[in-house]
């Protein structure tokens, strides 16, 4: 059934969850304060903050029994003008600005991992889970990047997350980072660094960014080895107050701040945002000259994909209500999305908007909970595009696929087209069901893997004068059998249609240690390859590859930039 979002009082709350203090032995301004460290965070206007120091505590608890030394003095009736001011001050900016413990630890490889805790959090605790993550005790208050081996990356997202924290990726695109690129170990550690399920958010340095390089675009969801979408934040990682006018790359407190959308400060509303999948529920925070950032206009410029759609029309007259249907259903049975209705998916064009959105709404919780089975739960909500209300629908992956419109007709989604599913599709969702955890076929040692996206025609047979063919989908490596010119869909026609009236020659083609591009075409923005590869299985022709299809030695082929899943 189809979930309303419930109608608060939420409001945009500045945070910054990656702040050093002078705990750290890289901390820039050791003469600084902690009282001063509040300051310039109320200064700069943010609501909530992390102390974040390298691989301990040491800063928060000074922090906390400075606060205490004073408190204790004032209830013996022996504080100094001086301090009692100070202690004023201490308490008027904790109620301004919510002050959290954390940590940023150093784990194999060197990769820095952030968490945050509860403010009741007692210290020793923390402390505590410090040495379990095999931080030496002598380096304990040391606050230096430098531990030597600690836990791995896994096992510290874990260990922080069953402690009750939020567990961010520090930096991840960049030095340290566990998604930053020439590192060179396993493609499956690499995945599970950045899709493991106790990670909770990557903190950024390029979120301000456009194009389809960034790294939120990255992991939003279309990649065919990241298929779980990722959080994208950002945070100052400051070790200083202010940035540094000979070195504008050290920034000081909310040098970088994100905005999140909460009902109330505090550290549960906080996790809980962090714990869903609203991602639009954190965005960069953007000063009064600039505009806020909008996540509805973002999406439309990252266009139509396997997780994202767009509709302008909702009515039943001419099918429109049951296209949004499908959709949803599609989404349920591949990698879930989120629809946008009441504009289209060209960023150019001004949205149509919704006119009655709570009516929509409930037209598509009527429609979900009697006509989509099994069970399915969806989020719908009111969204404003550029003065006009939309309706954002979030459609998770379904845990008990495949899902099925009116009990026989189940759809799934193709890269960028939604179409109802052939027998072997079907098949091929009740085992991901039955064996979530199947691995996918690994190619021959030493061979290059293919492509990610696209088809690949596997085999052909003649029957009854007409040609059947064996259609592999490299996104995820179901194979479809019977697969006829006439029956096929949109990327499986053109890879028939090419394979039947355009034959490759592979003496025409230039290979480059066996691999080959036949040709290379664009349509709607979007650029798609038919590639050639010659193994010891002969000539396969991989048609329609995407960039997010792209890795490694094809990446050299084809002239792109490497993308962060190379190996």
């Amino acid at each position: 059934m189809a979930r309303r979002k419930k109608e608060n009082q939420s409001e945009w709350k500045r945070v910054d969850l990656h702040v050093h203090t002078p705990a750290s032995a890289d901390y820039q301004e050791p003469y600084v304060s902690y009282l001063d460290i509040l300051r310039q965070a109320e200064a700069v206007g943010l609501d909530i903050i992390a102390f974040t120091d390298h691989n301990t505590v040491a800063g928060y608890r000074k922090m906390v029994e400075t606060a205490r030394q004073l408190e204790t003095l004032e209830k013996l009736d022996r504080l100094r003008k001086d301090e009692r001011k100070e202690l004023e001050e201490y308490r008027r900016l904790r109620e301004t600005v919510l002050v959290l413990p954390g940590l940023e630890l150093t784990a194999t490889f060197g990769f820095h991992v952030l968490g945050i805790f509860h403010p009741q959090t007692d210290v020793r605790e923390l402390e505590f889970l410090l040495r379990q993550l095999n931080v030496p005790l002598e380096k304990l208050d040391q606050g230096s990047s430098e531990v030597g081996a600690t836990t791995d990356v896994l096992t510290a997202y874990r260990m922080m997350a069953e402690a009750g924290g939020i567990v961010i990726a520090a930096h991840a695109n960049s030095a340290n980072g566990v998604a930053m690129r020439g590192f060179d170990f396993g493609g499956q550690t690499r995945i599970a660094y950045t899709q493991d399920r106790n990670l909770h958010a990557l903190e950024v340095t390029d979120l301000e960014r456009k194009g389809r390089r960034t790294t939120s675009r990255f992991f939003d969801g279309s990649k065919p080895e990241y298929p779980r979408r990722m959080r994208c934040i950002q945070g100052s990682d400051a070790h200083r107050l202010t940035r540094d006018p000979n070195n504008p790359q050290n920034l000081g407190i909310g040098g970088r701040m994100t905005e999140v959308l909460l009902p109330e400060v505090s550290f549960e509303a906080l996790r809980e945002v962090f714990l869903g999948d609203d991602f639009a529920r954190t965005r960069p925070y953007r000063s009064a000259a600039k505009a806020p950032f909008d996540h509805v206009q973002a999406a439309r410029e990252e266009g139509v994909s396997i997780v994202q759609d767009f509709h302008e029309r909702h009515s039943r007259r001419g099918g429109h209500l049951y296209a949004i249907l499908s959709d949803i259903c599609a989404f349920a049975n591949t990698n879930g999305g989120t629809l946008y209705i009441g504009l289209s998916a060209d960023s150019k064009q001004p949205p149509t908007g919704v006119s009655n959105p709570q009516q929509l709404i409930s037209a598509l919780q009527s429609e979900v909970t009697q006509r989509i089975t099994p069970q399915l739960t969806v989020t719908a909500d009111v969204q404003q595009a550029q003065g006009k209300r939309v309706v954002r629908v979030i459609v998770p992956r379904g845990p008990d696929s495949p899902y099925a419109i009116d009990d026989n007709k189940v759809y799934v989604r193709s890269e960028s087209e939604t179409g109802l599913a052939v027998r072997d599709e079907i098949v091929n969702l009740v085992h991901r069901s039955l064996e979530p955890l199947r691995e996918v076929e690994q190619p021959e040692k030493g061979a290059v893997e293919p492509p990610r996206t696209g088809v690949e025609i596997v085999a052909t047979e003649e029957r009854h004068g007409g040609a059947y063919h064996t259609m592999r989908d490299l996104r995820n490596g179901n194979v479809v059998n019977n697969v006829t010119r006439r029956s096929a869909r949109k990327l499986w026609h053109y890879a028939i249609s090419q394979r039947e009236d355009h034959p490759v020659d592979p003496e025409q083609l230039q290979w480059e240690e066996d691999l080959a591009v036949i040709r290379k075409r664009e349509r709607g923005g979007q650029v798609r390859y038919d590639l050639a590869q010659r193994d010891n299985h002969g000539l396969r022709i991989y048609y329609g590859v995407t960039d997010d299809g792209i890795h490694g030695p094809w990446a050299r082929l084809v002239g792109a930039e490497a993308d962060l899943a190379a190996e």
